[in-house]
């Protein structure tokens, strides 16, 4: 507050208030006494609970209102002050009261806020105690003058003290040399660095930000500190520093310097440390902190305080430690500012101004999480260290002698890792009073040995404190277990009961402990700490390592890394720091001995501890770990001085190493360093929003593994650019450099510019935003000669002026190495060309499809050039052509967004012919007039290499696009695809984006050389107004255009008017490939127009109309389908030969959608069509199309004689349209089909002259039901030749379909009728059985009634000899079967019925078996229902039984859930079943029965085939009765069976007896050895067999010898399958010698049966002799090259499958092999794969005509191999399949099959998968198949080719197959 006298000079009042408040009370009584009840109120509301009585009821007013104040007067200061404030806030008084009221007694610095907002806002104000004393009183106001000089003595005498206390304090504390005290000998200021405002993180409301805006680059001065803008509200500055930084140091020096008065501008200085605060647990207020604590008054406390408030911005107070708090603050207060509170609430209330407002407020903290209590406002300072100068300074001042000086400087200098550790000056400190003790008597070089970590120099300095000769280990370890416990229970301050005595003492005497008076409210303790955090984490580092107490378990646990990054879910920082530093320190060999010493253990015991803490750090070594982990774990394996863990983390660490958001020192970045010196590979760093002390990049001076090195954050300016520049050119692999976002200026920019041509290796630079101006770009720019390999140089988002930018083109245009200047808003951008070993590279890839001249195109330079929003004018324009013109070729020229106007550019158009622009001219967003197109136009029209105008003015679009000159086009496109190559293996990356080239899959026209044709120009004048009267005009100076070919006027105003006109001016035009006429606000007028250009334009073949859409297309019959988009890509060249149509004439379509087609407008468009010459295809689509309009439409079919496509879609159609549709075929027998899809979709096709005549017909979806049924059935029996007729999705229900089965003999249909999804029931299933034989024709029909809901009949031309019914999921109930028997007996004709899940149950099925009757004639009955797969055997055959006819097939398969019976009609008795019957009369009663039944029911059976099924010994022994009475039984089949031994008996033995078997198979059986001897025992007497397969059979010794003698009897054997059965050696052998007398043997399988060479070499010598032999499978045997050449010698003429899958084969086999078998007549498949063909694969030269399939999978063929075989292809004309896949086929080999793939008409899939082949080489093939190959598929899986490559060639053409799955289906053979 202001003393009297500064008041009274406030008093301006005319009746002289500065007498006194005397007078100033007056005029507030006169004031108040005008509102008295205004008064009354107040008084009642700060004295509610005062009894006012009867003394204010004065009758005089005046008297009463003095009665009032004194009241309130004598309530205190508190009160008055709130009072007057009310007063001045509520009442209308004059300025001149105002004014004196406030400044003497109503000065609110004391106040608490709550006043602030208003008094009406408290419903119970409380008299707050203030800053005083309970017992104390507060006296009146105002005071009287004596009282007042009083108090400013009584301050006056405190503030004395304040300074007498501090100087005495540390006047004292003067230390000796070489102790470590405290406080140094010696104190230099270390950096200190602004940083950003920097604000709390709060867990729950997120981060809060300041002013981003900071000061970087020069150190701030101590007094800076203090010099905040912030006038008003808290001056809060945090000091923050990693531990060691001398942030106590510097707050202590601050009260020194304070103490010697030269920190003037503060009368009053507290310092308080958080670990004392920490202490008192207990509410303090402000007086209470600051005399309690600190300081106490002689008299008078509540005057001194009082006068600290009046002068707060003369106090400041120190807080030191503020990360070492323990609780947090309460981010909400409750309480009032001045009620009792922490520590840290009353610093909260300090820094927000809420205590003591206008008070400085500074503290320190190691950087972290900050409390939430620190106001947004907060200046932030970064606390660095030292520099190499502070350092010498520091170390020149510590040593008092010359010599001295000299001798510790040189070894600070020559050892460098103890001179980056002197960077902290707590370690500074440490290492001079090691060298201080160390350098007496030592040779140059050995001290500083000593202290080659900060761990050996704690070590040394223990070393070195200890007395000489002993070391007091008892002592040091007890104050580490005092230090670990301390660390670990959040203590740094020790009381008497926390340390031992003798351990204290020894602290104190080696000042490595310090003392301190811990204060509270009414006691005081006397308490001890380190000296340093530091030194306490060191001492716990040592009880770890040295204490027998400590096992290794617990000493890895220690053994941590901590994130330094902000954490939610912590409070405050950890006290542990550099912990885990020490522990690893102090595993290092070089402290064995003292650690030995300490623990008195030997030191094998020592080496344990070590090696524990060594494997720690190896295991997180291998983590995945964040950037402030990293360098954690750096420092710890550099202070461990193992190579080996170093070389290992080196490693480890990921290529990418990005670090975010946390602060980083010199220190760091040398531990950093010192690992990345043991790593072999590059590694890429990327430092973001990180603060880095200003030298640090110093520290990665001669690092060579660092490629990539990338910073951004504001923080980095001159002095940081200044390091970074001194240590550039040592790091030699550096290639990519990135400064963003940084504050360089000039001065900054001159050091890099001088560093950067020392660095000629980088090939990328980056200065993105960083506000650089004209010099320093331009200075930058100026060393691009030098940089011969850079690629890119980033100066986005820079300052330049115009004339600066024309300075950047011209050195884009002499530099010889730039190939782009990309300039556009933020981005100012170099690219250049690649560096000379990666244009070699390039050049051998041109090699393979190029020659000389090719190689030296590909490498002229073209330059891009974007200029976009440049704010260029003509005149800059002129500059720039001028430039342009003695530059190289142009690739591209891009000045969209500038200010040229028409003048600029018509100059620019004129002037492109000069330039050589190769690709494109954008002048887009120029403020171009129509007039202004004209002119470009103009000057465009002659070009030869005019590729593309686009100008829309509405757009403010002007483009130009060129094409290469014809005889450099191919050469161009070559490298260019080449080139997208090479780009496309790293997609998404930001130079790929800038290239001036489309990428490769944009660019991709699979055009080949031979078509390369002149440049075909765009014009497109899109949304430009043109009108009728600008046409002639437009046509002339189109008229000069050289070859145009495509022209859009889209988007203006022509009319139907313009439209007209221009179809009179298109001839002379020439011949177009396409006119765009859309949006040109066109009727149907304009339409009838056009269509008559079908007759004067001969290159018209598509005309396009849209109405609603005003789409509007004429199209000729180029190549490019898609013009509703500029610059689209060609459609990939599938070849209309592929499609079929090549030899046909060009169809010309007519398409007219969204219009009103009325019956006189389709009448006026089909005579105007009649007129159109060629094939002529119309589609027209409309909303509704009545009948009216469509009778119109089809009565004037017959006159357009051209028409083969007629399409009415997205049309509402009557109900009466399908009956006037089916009519057309008599109205227009051209007609060949008519499809009518639910009302809105109708296509008619015709047919041409030479085409055979049959209609098809569908209307699906029509709605049609019975009532249509016979109108339909009478139109289409007009029809000549019905082939198809399609119904289906109809509401035809049973009557419906009844009907039309009735009318189905008078439609001629000869082909399929699908009646599907028409809601029919078993009824019309059964109406369909009874009508089949009133349909001769009909010969298949099938009915699905589930949930395919199908329903088809097929018929023929002629009558149908042979009928097949399907029926599936027709749910029959017994009420069914009768019927269905009935209509199946008069089914004469009927040969096969299949019921499938029919729910046909075994009652039903025998009940249908007995009705079942004919006359004569055979029926196969195919029952599937889930039911047979689990009846048995015996029960199926009991069912068999119960047949009306003659069975004489049977099969059964469980598993298929299948019954197949052959019935044959009528039934006749079999003589020999009769007396075989009488034979069996001694069995069972029911066996008996049935097996009389099976006997007389099977007489005739000749097929009996059990498959899947499970046959016991009663189903055994009815089958060896029923088989001793089939005299007639052919073929005989158990497969996958499982068969018990008495069952196999039985079976046995009824086999015995069948001697007239032709077809025996007993594959897949489980059947033991004996078993499978036991059945072939039934061989003997098999003469008659044809074929026999006993595959996968366990055949031994005997059962082979017994199969050995069947063989040789069966001399009509054909077939002989014995795969998958371990013959081996011995079996192929004992088949050799039986094998030449089988003389009608056609086919042997004999795979995977463990052959050998031998047995493998006899089977080559008896194979000639079987002549008849066409399939030889030996595959998955051990054959070798000796069989292979032995079949070589004699092949079988008649051979037509070849398999020698897996035989060990290699080259030389494999090539007899192939000229044996060049130019069979009759081979069809070869099978080679999985043997090792490399150099030996087969090729032919006279070919092989037959040949289907060859599969030479995993046979290791590569590119040589490949060749000449891709040419025997060539020479096997039937060839469909080729296999390929798992080879090494490479570009080389795919560029030789593209080349045969258009010879192959017949190959249908080709596989190569798993091979080499890359993007080329699938491009390639692409080719190939563009060329008018048949192939469907080409598999192309697991090759290495991009997926983003993948996708666009796939789109391109669908046949290349890239799935893992094959998704195209099989050729089947023979197609």
């Amino acid at each position: 507050m202001m003393n009297q006298e500064a008041r009274a000079g406030l008093l301006t009042d005319p009746i002289s208030l500065q007498l006194g408040t005397e007078n100033l009370c007056r005029c507030l009584v006169r004031l108040l006494s005008k509102d008295p009840e205004w008064l009354s109120a107040k008084v009642k509301f700060f004295l509610p609970n005062m009894d006012l009585g009867s003394g204010d009821q004065s009758p005089d007013p005046t008297q009463r209102v003095i009665q009032q104040l004194s009241k309130l007067h004598t309530q205190g200061q508190s009160t008055w002050q709130e009072f007057i404030h009310c007063v001045c806030m509520e009442l209308d008084i004059p300025l001149d009261l105002e004014v004196p009221l406030l400044s003497i007694w109503g000065h609110g610095d004391g106040f608490p806020r709550q006043l602030d907002i208003g008094e009406e806002s408290q419903p119970d104000p409380q008299l707050h105690p203030g800053l005083k004393q309970p017992h104390q009183s507060c006296g009146s106001s105002p005071r009287p003058k004596q009282f007042k000089k009083q108090e400013q003595e009584l301050a006056k005498r405190y503030l004395q003290l304040l300074r007498t206390s501090a100087r005495q304090r540390y006047a004292d504390r003067t230390p000796r040399p070489g102790q470590p005290l405290a406080f140094p000998q010696v104190y230099i200021p270390p950096i200190l660095q602004w940083s950003r405002a920097s604000a709390p993180f709060d867990a729950q409301e997120g981060a809060v930000t300041g002013d981003p805006k900071a000061e970087d680059g020069t150190d701030v001065n101590i007094r800076n500190l203090f010099n905040t803008k912030a006038n008003r509200g808290p001056r809060v500055t945090v000091l923050l520093g990693k531990a060691g930084m001398g942030k106590t140091t510097l707050a202590h020096w601050l009260c020194q310097k304070w103490a010697d008065g030269q920190l003037d501008r503060f009368q009053a200085l507290f310092l308080f440390e958080f670990r004392q605060l920490n202490v008192i647990t207990g509410f303090l207020t402000l007086p209470q902190l600051l005399f309690d604590l600190y300081l106490r008054p002689e008299a008078g406390p509540e005057a001194v305080f009082e006068y600290l408030q009046e002068n707060a911005n003369g106090t400041l107070l120190i807080f030191d430690g503020l990360d070492e708090v323990f609780h947090p603050c309460p981010s909400k207060e409750t309480a009032g500012p001045e009620d009792p509170a922490s520590a840290l609430t009353l610093f909260s209330r300090l820094c927000r101004g809420t205590l003591l407002p206008g008070c400085w407020v500074m503290a320190t903290s190691r950087p972290g999480k900050l409390p939430a209590c620190l106001p947004t406002e907060v200046a932030t300072v970064h606390m660095w260290g030292f520099d190499g100068p502070r350092v010498e300074e520091y170390v020149s001042r510590f040593f008092s002698d010359q010599p001295s000086q000299e001798a510790a400087l040189a070894e600070l200098r020559a050892d460098r890792r103890l001179w980056s550790m002197c960077a902290l000056p707590a370690l500074c400190q440490v290492a001079c009073l090691c060298l201080y003790h160390l350098l007496p008597g030592s040779s140059p070089g050995q001290s500083a040995a000593l202290l080659a970590t900060m761990t050996q120099n704690y070590v040394q300095m223990v070393l070195t404190l200890s007395p000489p000769g002993f070391l007091p280990a008892e002592s040091l370890l007890g104050l580490g277990e005092v230090a670990l416990r301390g660390l670990e229970t959040g203590k740094v301050i020790f009381f008497a009961g926390d340390i031992p005595p003798p351990v204290m003492a020894f602290g104190a005497a080696l000042g490595l402990m310090t003392s301190c008076v811990c204060m509270g409210p009414g006691h005081q303790e006397t308490g001890y700490a380190f000296t340093h955090l530091s030194l306490q984490e060191f001492f716990a580092a040592l009880h770890l390592m040295a204490s027998p107490q400590v096992d290794k378990d617990t000493l890895s646990q220690h053994v941590t890394l901590t994130s330094r990054w902000v954490q939610r879910s912590k409070a405050r920082l950890g006290l542990i720091d550099h912990l885990p530093t020490f522990l690893a320190g102090l595993a290092s060999c070089a402290c064995r001995p003292f650690l030995s010493l300490l623990a008195q253990q030997d030191e094998a015991w020592v080496g344990t501890k070590q090696a524990a803490v060594v494997q720690a750090l190896r295991k997180l070594a291998t983590r995945r770990l964040t950037g402030p982990k990293v360098v954690e774990l750096c420092h710890c394996v550099g202070e461990t001085q193992v190579p080996e863990l170093a070389g290992f983390t080196a490693q480890s660490l990921p290529h990418q190493m990005p670090f975010h958001n946390f602060l980083l020192t010199y220190t760091d970045l040398a531990a950093l360093t010192n690992i990345l010196g043991h790593r072999d590979a590059p590694i890429h760093l990327d430092f973001e929003g990180c603060p880095l002390e200003p030298r640090c990049p110093e520290a990665l001076a001669g690092c060579g593994q660092v490629e990539n090195l990338s910073f951004k954050s504001r923080k980095c300016g001159d002095a940081f650019a200044e390091a970074l520049s001194r240590c550039l050119p040592t790091m030699g692999s550096l290639k990519k450099l990135g400064l963003a976002g940084s504050k360089i200026t000039a001065q900054g920019v001159s050091h890099l510019v001088q560093a950067l041509p020392l660095c000629p290796q980088l090939e990328e630079i980056s200065f993105r935003d960083n506000q650089l101006k004209d010099w320093e770009v331009l200075s930058i720019v100026e060393v691009l000669p030098c940089l011969p390999r850079l690629r890119k140089l980033d100066l986005s988002l820079s300052n330049v002026s115009v004339s600066t930018l024309l300075s950047l083109t011209n050195v884009a245009v002499t530099c010889p190495t730039v190939r782009m200047l990309q300039v556009r808003k933020a981005d100012l951008i170099f690219l250049l060309s690649p560096p000379t070993e990666t244009a070699t590279e390039l050049q051998g890839d041109l090699d393979l499809r190029g020659n000389a001249n090719q190689r030296k195109e590909a490498q002229r330079r073209s330059l891009a050039l974007r200029l976009q929003k440049c704010q260029l004018g003509v005149h800059d324009v002129e500059v720039l052509i001028a430039q342009l013109r003695e530059g190289p070729h142009l690739d591209e020229v891009d000045l969209s967004g500038n200010q040229l106007e028409d003048e600029g550019c018509q100059l620019m158009a004129e002037a492109a012919p000069q330039l050589h622009i190769a690709r494109k001219l954008d002048l887009s967003s120029n403020g171009l007039s129509l007039a202004g197109a004209c002119r470009v136009l103009s000057a465009v029209s002659t070009y030869r290499t005019l590729a593309e105008l686009h100008v829309s003015l509405l757009h403010k679009t002007v483009v130009l696009k060129f094409a290469p000159e014809p005889e450099e086009q191919e050469v161009i496109q070559k490298s260019t695809r080449l080139s997208d190559l090479s780009q496309v293996t790293q997609p998404g990356s930001r130079e790929a984006q800038l290239e001036p080239r489309a990428a490769f899959p944009g660019s991709l026209t699979f055009q080949m050389p031979s078509e390369l044709l002149p440049c075909a120009p765009r014009i497109r004048l899109t949304h430009c107004a043109l009108q009728a009267q600008h046409l002639e005009h437009l046509c002339k100076a189109l008229g000069g255009s050289c070859c145009l070919r495509h022209l859009d006027l889209s988007g203006n105003a022509l009319g139907d008017k313009g439209v007209a006109l221009l179809a009179q001016l298109l001839p002379g035009l020439g011949a177009l490939q396409s006119l765009n006429l859309s949006e040109n606000d066109l009727s149907l007028d304009a339409v009838f127009s056009l269509t008559q250009c079908f007759s004067t334009l001969p290159w018209l073949v598509h005309l396009d109309f849209s109405s609603e859409s005003q789409r509007v297309i004429l199209r000729g019959d180029g190549r490019d389908r898609d013009l509703s988009a500029a610059g689209s890509l060609p459609e990939f060249q599938a070849g209309a030969q592929f499609l079929g149509f090549g030899q046909r004439r060009s169809s010309r379509s007519f398409c007219l959608r969204e219009c009103q087609l009325e019956p006189l407008s389709l009448s006026r468009l089909c005579e105007t069509l009649e007129k159109c010459p060629g094939p002529l295809e119309v589609k027209l689509s409309c909303k509704v199309l009545s009948d009216q309009s469509l009778e119109t439409l089809l009565h004037h079919l017959p006159r357009l004689p051209e028409l083969s496509l007629l399409q009415l879609t997205q049309m509402e159609l009557s109900p009466r349209s399908p009956l006037l549709l089916a009519d057309i075929f008599s109205l227009c027998p051209r007609v060949q089909k008519v499809d009518l899809r639910s009302l809105h979709h109708a296509t008619l096709h015709f047919r041409s002259s030479e085409e055979q005549e049959g209609g098809c017909c569908g209307f699906t979806g029509c709605g049609l039901n019975q009532e249509h049924v016979e109108p339909l059935c009478w139109l289409l029996s007009k029809c000549e030749d019905l082939s198809q007729l399609d119904l289906s999705a109809n509401l035809l229900g049973d009557a419906g379909l009844r009907c039309l089965l009735e009318c189905l003999p008078q439609v001629p249909i000869s082909g399929s009728l699908d009646l599907s999804h028409n809601g029919v029931s078993q009824e019309s299933v059964l109406y369909l059985v009874e009508t089949l034989p009133s349909c001769p024709r009909i010969r298949e029909a099938s009915v699905n009634l589930g949930s395919k809901q199908s329903f088809w009949v097929h018929f023929s031309r002629q009558e149908e000899a042979r009928k097949t019914l399907r029926l599936s999921e027709c749910s029959f109930g017994p009420q069914h079967v009768p019927r269905l028997a009935t209509g199946l007996s008069q089914a004469l004709r009927l040969t096969e019925l299949t019921l499938t899940q029919c729910f046909l149950g075994l009652e039903q099925l025998t009940i249908l078996l007995g009705l079942l009757k004919w006359p004569a004639g055979l029926l196969t009955l195919r029952v599937e229902e889930p039911w047979v797969g689990k009846a048995g055997v015996l029960t199926l055959l009991e069912v068999c039984a119960q047949a009306s006819g003659n069975v004489t097939e049977i099969s059964i398969s469980e598993t298929q859930q299948q019954l197949c019976i052959q019935l044959e009609f009528p039934h006749q008795e079999n003589p020999e079943a009769t007396t075989l019957r009488l034979a069996h009369r001694d069995l069972g009663a029911h066996h008996s029965l049935l097996a009389r039944q099976l006997m007389e029911t099977c007489a005739r059976l000749r097929q009996l085939s059990l498959s899947q099924v499970n046959l016991c010994e009663a189903s055994a022994l009815l089958l060896q009765s029923l088989l001793l009475s089939l005299s007639e039984l052919k073929n005989f089949r158990l497969t996958s069976s499982c068969v018990s031994s008495s069952a196999l008996a039985h079976l046995t033995s009824g086999l015995s007896h069948c001697h007239h078997l032709e077809e025996l198979d007993l594959s897949n059986n489980q059947l033991g050895e004996e078993g499978t001897k036991v059945l072939t025992g039934a061989l003997e007497g098999k003469c008659w067999l044809k074929r026999l397969d006993l595959s996968h059979l366990p055949l031994g010794g005997s059962t082979l010898a017994a199969l050995t003698r069947g063989l040789s009897h069966m001399t009509l054997l054909q077939s002989l399958r014995l795969s998958h059965n371990q013959i081996g050696d011995t079996g192929a052998q004992n088949l050799a010698a039986v094998l030449p007398g089988l003389p009608e043997l056609r086919k042997i399988d004999l795979s995977a049966n463990g052959i050998g060479p031998a047995g493998g070499a006899r089977l080559a010598e008896c194979l000639p002799l079987c002549r008849h032999l066409e399939e030889l499978m030996l595959g998955y045997n051990a054959l070798g090259d000796p069989t292979a050449l032995g079949l070589a010698r004699g092949l079988p003429r008649h051979l037509r499958v070849l398999h020698l899958t897996s035989s060990h084969l290699g080259p030389e086999g494999a090539l007899s092999l192939g000229q044996a078998l060049d130019g069979c007549p009759h081979i069809e498949e070869i099978s080679l794969a999985e043997n090792n063909l490399a150099g030996g694969v087969p090729h032919f030269h006279l070919g092989l005509p037959l040949l289907r399939q060859i599969d030479l999978v995993s046979c290791e063929i590569d590119n040589q191999t490949a060749k000449p075989l891709t040419a025997s292809f060539v020479l096997c004309p039937a060839l469909e399949e080729i296999m390929l896949s798992w080879n090494l086929l490479g570009d080389e080999a795919a560029a030789e099959l593209a080349r045969v793939l258009p010879q192959m008409g017949r190959l249908k899939r080709m596989d190569l998968e798993k091979n080499r082949i890359t993007a080329y080489g699938a491009w390639l093939l692409a080719e190939g198949l563009a060329q008018g190959s048949g192939i469907q598929v080409i598999r192309l899986w697991n090759n290495p080719i991009h997926p983003e490559m993948v996708e666009r060639l796939q789109s391109q053409e669908p046949r290349l197959d890239f799935a893992f799955f094959d998704n195209q289906p099989q050729v089947p053979h023979g197609t």
